[in-house]
């Protein structure tokens, strides 16, 4: 069977799903670790996403430069976004109620400025111009840069795994999530390590608006989306598990495109749905005593 037998309308959507997961990866890996690993429950996690679309769609000029100009400056607003956000919750360690409240807050502020600064009004961000133009697939055409954006992501998925599995800094965060009161006895400086993980989650989750601005452009509402279909995938994913949560990432991605697809009005049920059948069976397959 050739190309053109295997691709369909709905091989193209479940393409755009994995695209549209890959990004949720991007931006819940860090928000995952951050909760795992900080204790920290950051609804501030979307705003940073963004402010990263809002960066993309101010500086990038149609070429490489200004979307390099953009990364760059994603680091630095993610890395001051992150190092803010630890000093802001830094008093309301152990008050996980405190801390939603407090990073709700700043999300709020945050979002206002957005909008007084940038308008109310969706922008649309457009790729480099290289890769702005479309590739046959089948009978089908389909933007560059989100095939770019797919191989992007799994470049990020390789890199986030060989960091937690293999490197010694990664072993570092998986002690801290395994047992903060134990790493903290063998002489690891958990302080250090938590606001690490707050402003690598924060250079993640900017650098992703960047990258995700020409698939989910800037406009008042994006954060709250984000962060919502964020902390889903970390709940279904479990958290601090970097493989749980692309697995569940990849999974609300298709449903939220291949799912609407399929079923327009039963999207939203069948993202409940599997929220519901992922915890019930990580509940019954938990080890006893350890929490699903």
């Amino acid at each position: 069977m050739g190309l053109d037998g295997l691709v369909n309308p709905y091989t193209i959507t479940a393409l755009d799903g994995v695209a549209y997961g890959l990004l949720l990866f991007t931006i819940a890996a860090g928000l995952t670790l951050i909760v795992g690993v900080a204790g920290v429950f950051s609804m501030a996690h979307g705003t940073l996403y963004l402010a990263g679309a809002y960066l993309a769609w101010h500086l990038a000029d149609g070429g490489w430069t200004g979307l390099a100009l953009a990364l760059a400056a994603a680091m630095v607003v993610g890395a001051l976004g992150g190092a803010g956000l630890a000093t802001a919750v830094r008093p309301l360690t152990d008050r996980p109620l405190d801390q939603v409240l407090a990073t709700l807050g700043i999300a709020y502020i945050a979002a206002d400025q957005f909008s007084t600064v940038f308008g109310a009004e969706p922008r649309s961000v457009d790729p480099p111009r290289a890769v702005a133009d479309s590739v046959n697939l089948g009978d089908y055409q389909y933007p560059i840069y989100r095939l770019l954006f797919i191989a992007v992501g799994l470049a990020v998925v390789v890199g986030l795994f060989w960091f937690v599995e293999r490197s010694r800094a990664g072993a570092v965060v998986r002690a801290v999530v395994a047992d903060p009161g134990m790493a903290a006895a063998t002489g690891l400086r958990t302080g250090i390590v938590r606001t690490g993980v707050l402003v690598g989650g924060g250079v993640l989750a900017v650098t992703a608006g960047v990258l995700g601005a020409p698939v989910i452009g800037p406009a008042p509402g994006v954060d709250t989306t984000i962060l919502v279909y964020s902390l889903i995938v970390c709940v279904v994913g479990g958290l601090g598990s970097i493989r749980g949560a692309l697995l569940a990432a990849l999974g609300v991605g298709q449903i939220l495109t291949l799912g609407v697809a399929l079923a327009p009005g039963a999207a939203a049920f069948l993202l409940a749905a599997a929220m519901l059948a992922a915890l019930t069976i990580r509940q019954r397959t938990a080890p006893p005593g350890r929490p699903a």
